[in-house]
Protein backbone atom coordinates (compact mmCIF):
# COMPACT_ATOMS: atom_id res chain seq x y z
CA UNK A 1 0.00 0.00 0.00
CA UNK A 2 1.07 3.55 -1.16
CA UNK A 3 1.86 6.15 1.82
CA UNK A 4 -0.58 8.57 2.26
CA UNK A 5 0.20 12.08 1.73
CA UNK A 6 -0.26 14.58 4.14
CA UNK A 7 0.91 18.97 3.83
CA UNK A 8 3.91 20.13 5.17
CA UNK A 9 2.66 23.04 6.81
CA UNK A 10 5.62 24.75 7.54
CA UNK A 11 6.94 24.00 4.23
CA UNK A 12 3.97 25.30 2.79
CA UNK A 13 4.09 28.45 4.63
CA UNK A 14 7.59 29.21 3.40
CA UNK A 15 7.06 28.26 0.39
CA UNK A 16 3.67 30.95 0.02
CA UNK A 17 6.35 33.80 1.83
CA UNK A 18 8.80 33.21 -0.35
CA UNK A 19 6.55 33.19 -3.90
CA UNK A 20 4.67 36.10 -2.55
CA UNK A 21 8.35 38.01 -2.39
CA UNK A 22 9.26 36.56 -5.88
CA UNK A 23 6.04 38.64 -7.53
CA UNK A 24 6.09 41.15 -5.72
CA UNK A 25 3.64 41.61 -3.17
CA UNK A 26 3.25 42.79 0.32
CA UNK A 27 1.18 41.62 2.89
CA UNK A 28 -0.73 44.32 2.69
CA UNK A 29 -1.43 43.58 -0.79
CA UNK A 30 -2.04 40.15 -0.09
CA UNK A 31 -4.37 41.20 3.09
CA UNK A 32 -6.12 44.00 0.48
CA UNK A 33 -7.33 41.26 -2.16
CA UNK A 34 -8.31 38.80 0.68
CA UNK A 35 -9.99 41.39 2.49
CA UNK A 36 -8.88 40.52 5.77
CA UNK A 37 -8.81 43.19 8.58
CA UNK A 38 -5.47 42.57 9.78
CA UNK A 39 -2.46 40.51 8.37
CA UNK A 40 -2.45 37.68 11.26
CA UNK A 41 -3.96 35.21 9.26
CA UNK A 42 -1.27 35.38 6.51
CA UNK A 43 1.43 35.89 8.61
CA UNK A 44 0.03 32.30 10.40
CA UNK A 45 0.21 30.91 6.65
CA UNK A 46 4.07 31.88 7.02
CA UNK A 47 4.73 30.11 10.44
CA UNK A 48 2.96 27.33 9.33
CA UNK A 49 0.52 27.80 12.11
CA UNK A 50 -2.64 27.77 9.81
CA UNK A 51 -2.99 26.29 6.15
CA UNK A 52 -4.80 28.53 3.63
CA UNK A 53 -8.59 27.21 2.96
CA UNK A 54 -9.64 25.87 -0.31
CA UNK A 55 -10.85 29.40 -1.93
CA UNK A 56 -7.90 31.53 -0.57
CA UNK A 57 -5.45 28.41 -2.40
CA UNK A 58 -6.83 29.43 -5.41
CA UNK A 59 -6.64 32.68 -5.21
CA UNK A 60 -3.19 33.10 -3.86
CA UNK A 61 -2.29 30.47 -7.39
CA UNK A 62 -3.96 33.47 -9.30
CA UNK A 63 -2.19 35.76 -7.38
CA UNK A 64 1.19 34.37 -7.45
CA UNK A 65 0.55 32.78 -11.05
CA UNK A 66 1.53 29.23 -10.26
CA UNK A 67 -0.86 26.07 -10.36
CA UNK A 68 -2.28 25.41 -6.55
CA UNK A 69 0.18 22.14 -6.38
CA UNK A 70 3.69 24.76 -6.57
CA UNK A 71 2.37 26.17 -3.29
CA UNK A 72 1.41 23.07 -1.55
CA UNK A 73 4.11 21.19 -0.32
CA UNK A 74 3.40 17.71 0.68
CA UNK A 75 5.37 15.45 3.42
CA UNK A 76 6.27 13.15 0.54
CA UNK A 77 8.00 15.97 -1.35
CA UNK A 78 10.17 16.92 1.40
CA UNK A 79 11.36 13.51 2.01
CA UNK A 80 12.73 13.25 -2.01
CA UNK A 81 14.92 16.36 -0.78
CA UNK A 82 16.71 14.34 1.64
Amino acid sequence: MRKIPSIDIIATGKRINRLRNKAGYSVRDMQLVFGFTTPQAIYKWFHGASLPTIDNLVILAYMLDVPIDEIVVRSEDQNKKS
